[in-house]
């Protein structure tokens, strides 16, 4: 129930906020056309790629990154530290990140401990303020994704990267701050080991674990944020209190990327892994059928929701609630979604008619960060900066 208070009241925060220049919520357009190639007034540009090698010693993997972007994740990080500060004037929240923090490395599982130390050296910011960088995102990843499988039984994967609810609103122009912070930070990333691709993602820099990604030619990937009493605080808690048998999500989803050689493979250590907070893991294959939605409490698997072609059941679709329950009235993405994809057909399925999905709103928002495609079987990956002129919802 916390959790759920926590999500109604910053989502009717955020009403009152957006409400200039908008139409009060629900707020909803016909179902785009023609938005690919991403061009116009929703297409913010593209994000760049760079090279992680896995061969190196994870505390060198990402300095020339994190050389590159450290300017932007300080501005990030002082962001984050203001809004704490905000509900904390006495700055003892801070304070104890940067004293007490660094102490819990010691607990991260291999190689994340080693690769945060790195990014914290090479960017010049408090060690502490690099693990919350790595934590925060448990908490307050709002996103779309989904897996569509065509006549021809070939799978392909989309997702918005929604990210900054109640981290700051910029009434100059109906922002939100660390979403619009977030789009210099973005990244495509191809992790390779001997000169050769073990996977891809799109991600943040700075960010050691991975929500959105795909191993070329087996699986793809993508993690939303699940609203639930027993939610994530309860799980950062039981690991500060010693309870080590729980997973960091970003940092179990970059493991089943790296080392799992199957969509089969994948599923069972996601259904089965015991988790620091509920989410959704979206999941596909490159065979007909292999795609699934899979509801995650923090220690058990509630649900796996897969395609089922001969059933008519031709796509899976994952915003924030419960396939099973109505969605947060003003907050309900997953209408219109369903509603642009069954007016695509499964006959006329392809990633420029997933992007004109993620493209309509309120599925593209205030909070998207990027838009995410991947085609597994002939190895497409591709990830665009978003915008979202009013009039738009401010999630």
């Amino acid at each position: 129930m916390a959790s759920q208070n926590r999500l109604l009241f910053v989502l009717l925060a955020a009403t009152t906020a957006c409400v200039v220049a908008q139409h009060a919520p629900p707020y909803t357009e016909d179902c785009r056309k023609l938005t690919y190639p991403p061009s116009g007034p929703t297409y913010r540009g593209p994000v760049p790629w760079y090279t992680i090698n896995l061969d190196l010693p994870p505390y060198k993997r990402w300095h020339k990154l994190m050389t590159d972007k450290a300017p932007a994740l300080r501005i990030i990080v002082n962001s984050l530290k203001n809004v704490v500060n905000a509900f904390v004037p006495s700055g003892k929240v801070m304070q104890m990140v940067d004293q007490k923090l660094p102490g819990l490395l010691g607990n991260f599982p291999s190689p994340f401990e080693e690769e945060i130390k790195g990014i914290a050296d090479v960017t010049e910011i408090p060690l502490g303020e690099i693990i919350s960088f790595n934590i925060f995102y448990e908490f307050f990843t709002i996103c779309t994704s989904l897996v569509t499988e065509d006549k021809k039984g070939h799978l392909l994967h989309g997702r918005n990267m929604d990210f900054g609810v109640f981290l700051g609103w910029n009434t100059n122009n109906n922002s939100w701050t660390v979403t619009e912070e977030l789009k210099p930070l973005s990244v495509n990333l191809d992790f390779q080991r001997n000169n050769q691709t073990v996977f891809k993602a799109a991600s943040f820099a700075g960010y050691v674990g991975m929500l959105t990604g795909f191993k070329p030619g087996l699986f793809s990937l993508s993690l939303n944020e699940r609203f639930a009493m027993n939610g994530g605080y309860m799980g950062v808690l039981e690991w500060l209190m010693g309870k080590k048998d729980i997973n960091w999500i970003g940092f179990i989803t970059r493991s089943v990327l790296e080392n799992s050689t199957s969509y089969e493979e994948a599923k069972n250590i996601l259904t089965k892994t015991k988790i620091m907070a509920p989410a959704y893991f979206i999941l596909g294959g490159n065979r007909s059928g292999e795609g699934c939605v899979i509801t995650r409490d923090r220690k058990v698997s509630l649900d796996v929701y897969e395609l089922n072609p001969e059933q008519g059941r031709w796509y899976v679709l994952q915003t924030n609630y419960d396939r099973w329950k109505n969605p947060f009235f003003l907050d309900d993405r997953r209408t219109p979604a369903k509603t642009c994809l069954n007016h695509t057909t499964q006959e006329n399925i392809t990633l420029s008619a997933i992007y004109d999905v993620l493209s309509t709103k309120p599925v593209l928002n205030k909070l998207t960060v990027f838009t995410t495609l991947m085609d597994v079987t002939k190895g497409q990956f591709e990830t665009y900066l978003r915008d979202c002129p009013d009039p738009c919802i401010g999630w």
